[in-house]
């Protein structure tokens, strides 16, 4: 299975270049019929268009390579409004936009935080909640995503 992943992933940063579009997430899901769901993005975010561009450039590649031994569906998506914030360059990519943060270890007196990302650097995230600074170590998150704002 790692062995698929790694050509399919192959694969789709092909086509992710080719089409100028950052390869955000690759799942491989199910068994007998799989799902894989490939998330996309771009500076200026990403639309029906782009995702149907991608599927049907991915696809014709996965037909003629083959990865997939077996049937499958391909979903091809935007990473959303709300879209997961997994590493520092998601953060330093975010600055400035609201976030929910929760970590497994308790800052002053809780886990859970919401607030605008301030300053990113090799190993915490400054956000800004309720007129305070709080600094979160990146290694102590357990989740992160941006929040929705209306």
């Amino acid at each position: 299975m790692n062995d698929m992943r790694q050509k399919i992933a192959h694969l789709a940063g092909q086509v992710a270049d080719e089409q100028a579009v950052e390869l955000f997430d690759i799942d491989l899901l199910g068994r007998g019929k799989l799902l894989l769901r490939i998330v996309i993005d771009k500076g200026d975010g990403i639309t029906l268009d782009d995702c149907e561009r991608f599927s049907k450039s991915l696809a014709a590649l996965l037909d003629v390579e083959n990865p997939i031994s077996g049937p499958y569906t391909l979903e091809v998506s935007s990473p959303g409004l709300d879209r997961r914030l997994r590493n520092l360059y998601d953060f330093e990519k975010n600055k400035g936009k609201l976030a929910r943060i929760i970590t497994k270890e308790k800052i002053g007196n809780q886990n859970f935080f919401v607030g605008r990302i301030g300053e990113v650097n090799d190993n915490s995230i400054r956000i800004v909640a309720n007129e305070s600074e709080i600094v979160i170590p990146f290694n102590i998150i357990t989740r992160a995503r941006l929040e929705i704002e209306l």
